[in-house]
């Protein structure tokens, strides 16, 4: 251990004198190890950070974190190193390498649930406005009083439109960014009623209504379920405490009685 703190002192002041240049050694290295960036994770961060984030110095400090601490545990243990030292470093360096991925998935998993629960909603206000406005201009419209999640999509979407996309490609680019449930159906939907003529109109706005009327049902469905589920936690939370202090009463108990 002793040996383990020289070393890291001794880093330290060959990077502090620029000796040694451990960032310019990570961007040497970074991409030999392109491989093992996950094929959606630009996604990921762009969906939590935005698009100006930098992809490849978010990549290289998950890089940079895993080499550190795969060599801070070759060098704990280098007095007795041996095959299963090395290979338990390479594997705590790569959780420490996924961890920031695995975090990314969660929030996306969490956003996606609060997009499931919150675009009926967004649509059924969308719903009444297409009834005074052509869709197009209800898009435009519905931005300002849209949750911010949808906010940036839809500013995306309405100027594609706006720019004389008239194909159904903004719709479904929207529908791929907020991949939940009936999204790609909802948005199909929508881009008929814009094509269709007045006459249409009327007949396609009750088909809509219904779709969105059903997805309300499922998303009321749904809070009822995770409530109950969470009533449920609660419970058993409290069953297994309640257990478990009566036992370790009982056991306290049975040892005194033991030592009388």
């Amino acid at each position: 251990m002793n040996f383990v703190i020289i070393a890291i002192i001794i880093l330290f002041i060959l990077e502090y004198n620029h000796k040694i240049d451990t960032r310019k050694f990570v961007t040497d290295t970074e991409p030999y190890f392109r491989f093992l960036m996950e094929d959606d994770y630009k996604f990921l961060l762009n969906l939590k950070y935005g698009n100006d984030v930098d992809v490849e110095k978010m990549f290289g400090i998950r890089i940079r974190n895993a080499l550190i601490v795969i060599v801070f545990i070759i060098f704990m243990f280098l007095s007795k190193l041996n095959f299963i030292y090395f290979v338990a470093s390479i594997i705590i360096g790569f959780l420490v390498y996924k961890m920031p991925y695995s975090s990314l998935k969660k929030y996306y998993k969490n956003n996606l649930y609060r997009i499931n629960l919150m675009l009926p909603y967004y649509l059924k206000g969308l719903e009444i406005l297409i009834q005074h406005y052509t869709v197009p201009v209800a898009l435009s419209r519905s931005i300002d009083t849209a949750p911010e999640m949808f906010k940036p999509g839809l500013q995306r979407l309405v100027a594609r439109i706006e720019e004389g996309d008239s194909s159904v490609d903004p719709y479904m680019d929207f529908a791929k960014e907020y991949p939940v449930r009936d999204s790609m159906r909802m948005m199909r939907l929508l881009y008929r009623l814009g094509l269709g003529s007045q006459e249409n109109k009327h007949e396609q706005l009750l088909m809509f209504s219904k779709s969105v009327s059903a997805l309300q049902n499922k998303s009321r469905e749904q809070k009822y379920k995770d409530r109950l589920d969470k009533m449920e936690n609660k419970t058993m939370q409290m069953l297994f405490a309640t257990g478990g202090g009566i036992l370790l009463l009982m056991l306290f108990a049975m040892m005194m009685l033991m030592n009388l």
